[in-house]
This record gives structure tokens, C-alpha cells and sequence, in this order.
């Protein structure tokens, strides 16, 4: 169920002229209107404000929170947000080599955390809750139907019929992104045979700050800490992949019975559990655009790209953005649209995105894949990291401090 929040400096009627107007108004649009202004612009972020209840969570990797930090904005998210000190794979695809087990733990690489994990609707109340006291940005709770250019800038056109005029664009509107068509960007877009189902849960036993993936036939079944709650001390959240058809059967489960299924799965290591929370269902897909600007438009979040909910990468990725975005700004002079400044923005995140594409992909597939070959490399990768100390840190700090994140 999703409620619109209300906000005191909503303008009904909007004919704004700023530097830049962020579309969308998810996370990623709060957090790039925060970090805009931080920067000395003018902004506005148009977008219906929304906060779905629907089990979906945010893991911020260490990387993340240098950026929130350098913003001053994790300092109003820690009451929310609950700490990963560890992540671990454990292999449940009955491969007929064996593959062991492997933890990344946050003392590796000498960290107090590698992250943490917050839940998605009250991440976005919170960032909500920042940009209305923020005297830099003005919310206008609408949505862009409509772009035109001028010489030296860009006109948004509102549903109410609003005008908003910036130098730049950054749309952060998400997969269907109304700016990245008006923009003439298009987009390469693949589907996985899975769905995901997410939930918030309450268990019996602890989880010690870890985060727990389980690798199956139809994709991962992760557990990730959050923060407790009054008759609940112990909280994760689930992502589960699994085929159409054990979804649609699940769908029709009550709620004890999906949660002794969740239980199951995750081999009882929780103890029993219970739902505390909707349960969100999402087919698999995976999309990149094209190119990452145009005219007067830089593309972020979702916009530019999204994936499976594997290795964390949604709201990190679309903060690396935001940083490379707010990089590529500083040397813009006056004109923050110029054609200079995001095609050097569009240069930088394309090594950076594709890499995670690829890996993603090659990982989710290389679960579904019972061809031998395929579990024999799985498992020679995993043994490798598990034994080689030096080489399973240098995988984790690209995992969650990795060096092109400008933070």
C-alpha cells in the first residue's frame, strides 16, 4: 500500500527557474537534489513522493555512507538504518562439486562495518523529510510529461500544466523514465526467468550483524540485519529469487505458511520466523540505456540502469552516479548543461556500470545453470577467494569501497 507524504513547500503551481531540476523523487532523486544544493545550485525535484510498504530494504555499502557522510546526511539517517559486519555465501544448488562457503567480514579490510541496511520507505520519509527544510530546493510534487529546449536551457512541462526551467535535467524517474524518452535516449533491456519476493522479517534466533545469501537453482535467497522494534528484536529482510510459478504459489500462501517456507529455506539458521511486513512480488529484468546524457539531461539511477537485487548494487550504484555527476559539475563555469561536462560525467560511469552488468548477469546466470563446467568454475571461484587471502580483499573493496566511486 503506498501513501503520498505531504510536504509545507510543495508548490501547486509551478513556473520555476532553477540550475537544475532532479525528476523523480524516489531515493536516488532525494539524495541527488540534497546533494545538488549541497553543491551551491538551485534545484527542484519534481515527482510523486511515495513510500511503499512493501518489504523492499536498501543496503548501503561503506563506499555509500563515505558519500552520505560527506554530505551531512547519515548523521539523520543512523537511527534507521542497521549495521552489516559481514556477508556470507553459502551454496544450496546441490552442484555435484562441492562449492564451500565464503564470508567477506568487515575486518578484512580494517572497516567497523562494510554497510548497512534500511528500510526502503523510511529511508525515503526521512531524505522526504531533509529536502522539505532544505531552503535550496523547491518540491513540486508532479510529474514531467514533456521536455523543450531553449538556447541555453531546458523546459519541463508538468501534468497541471507547470513550467520548470533549469540548465540541466537529471532524471532520476526510474526504468520508465518519461525524460530519458523526451531525451530521444534509448535503452537495451533483458528479463531473467525469476521473481523476486521481498519481505520484512521478525526471527527467533540473532544474526549478528551478517548478512546471509543463499546461492539455489533459482537464484539467491538473502537475509539482511535491520534495526529491531518493540516485540521484535530480531529483524532481517529477504530477497528470494525463485521461478514465476513457485511465486504465483506462494502468492496464495497465508502468512504462517509462507514464513515455515522462508524458514526452510534459509535451513532454520534463524529459527522461526514470522512476517513483519507486506510481501512485495518482482519479475527479474535488467536494463541499461543507451548513453548516460544528452542535451541539457544526465541520466542517474534507474534511468541509466537497473538490475536483479544481487550484490547490492541498486541505491550504491545510482550514489556513485550522483558523485561522478557532482564531479563532472565543478568544472562547468557557469552553464552546468553544457555538453562538456556530461559527456566527461557519461565517460566516467560507463566502465563502472558495465563491469556490475556483466558480473551480475554472469553470477545470477551461473546459479540457474546446472551445466557442469559452470559449477566447477562457480566453485573454483569461491574456493579461491576462501583460500587466498589477499584476493578475497581485493574482491570485497571493489565490493564496497571500489576505486572509481569518487567518494
Amino acid at each position: 500500500m503506498c501513501r503520498s507524504i505531504s510536504a509545507s513547500r510543495i508548490l501547486a503551481e509551478a513556473d520555476l527557474a532553477v540550475d537544475c531540476l532532479v525528476a523523480g523523487a524516489g531515493a536516488a532523486g532525494l539524495c541527488a537534489a540534497l546533494a545538488l544544493a549541497n553543491s551551491g545550485h538551485r534545484v527542484a525535484i519534481a515527482g510523486k513522493l511515495e513510500a511503499a510498504s512493501n518489504g523492499r530494504t536498501v543496503a548501503l555499502f561503506e563506499g555509500s555512507l563515505r558519500f552520505l557522510r560527506a554530505q551531512q546526511l547519515w548523521p539523520h539517517l543512523t537511527d534507521i538504518a542497521a549495521k552489516i559486519d559481514a556477508i556470507e555465501l553459502i551454496d544450496a544448488t546441490n552442484a555435484p562439486v562441492p562449492i564451500p562457503s565464503l564470508t567477506f567480514a568487515a575486518d578484512d579490510i580494517g572497516l567497523n562495518a562494510l554497510g548497512a541496511n534500511i528500510e526502503g520507505d523510511k529511508l525515503v520519509l526521512r531524505l522526504a523529510d531533509l529536502v522539505r527544510q532544505n531552503p535550496a530546493i523547491h518540491l513540486v510534487e508532479d510529474w514531467i510529461t514533456d521536455i523543450a529546449y531553449g538556447d541555453d536551457n531546458v523546459t519541463a512541462v508538468l501534468v497541471s500544466g507547470g513550467t520548470i526551467h533549469a540548465k540541466l535535467i537529471v532524471a532520476a524517474d526510474g526504468q520508465r523514465s518519461i525524460v530519458r524518452k523526451k531525451a530521444g535516449i534509448g535503452t537495451r533491456r533483458w528479463t531473467y526467468p525469476q521473481v523476486a519476493l521481498t519481505a520484512l522479517l521478525a526471527h527467533e534466533l540473532p544474526h549478528h550483524d551478517r548478512s546471509v545469501e543463499f546461492h539455489t537453482r533459482s537464484g539467491p535467497c538473502t537475509l539482511v540485519p535491520l534495526r529491531p522494534r518493540e516485540n521484535a528484536p530480531q529483524r532481517s529482510s529477504l530477497v528470494w529469487l525463485m521461478t514465476p510459478q513457485e511465486a504465483e504459489r506462494r502468492r496464495g500462501l497465508d502468512a504462517t505458511a509462507l514464513a515455515a517456507e522462508i524458514a526452510h529455506e534459509a535451513e532454520e539458521i534463524y529459527g522461526a520466523m514470522q512476517l513483519d511486513s507486506a510481501v512485495g512480488f518482482f519479475p527479474m529484468a535488467g536494463m541499461r540505456a543507451t548513453r548516460f546524457a544528452g542535451r541539457r539531461i544526465a541520466l542517474i539511477a534507474e534511468a541509466a540502469h537497473a538490475f536483479p537485487p544481487l550484490a547490492a548494487q541498486g541505491l550504491n550504484l545510482s550514489l556513485r552516479d550522483i558523485a561522478a555527476l557532482l564531479s563532472s559539475l565543478k568544472a562547468a563555469g557557469q552553464d552546468i548543461g553544457a555538453l562538456a561536462p556530461l559527456r566527461h560525467y557519461a565517460e566516467a560511469r560507463e566502465a563502472d556500470v558495465d563491469i556490475r552488468v556483466r558480473g551480475i548477469d554472469i553470477l545470477n546466470r551461473s546459479m540457474l545453470s546446472d551445466f557442469l563446467p559452470v559449477d566447477m568454475a562457480r566453485g573454483l571461484g569461491f574456493f579461491a577467494m576462501s583460500a587466498i587471502g589477499p584476493l578475497r580483499r581485493a574482491a570485497l573493496r571493489e565490493g564496497v569501497l571500489p576505486p572509481r566511486a569518487l567518494f
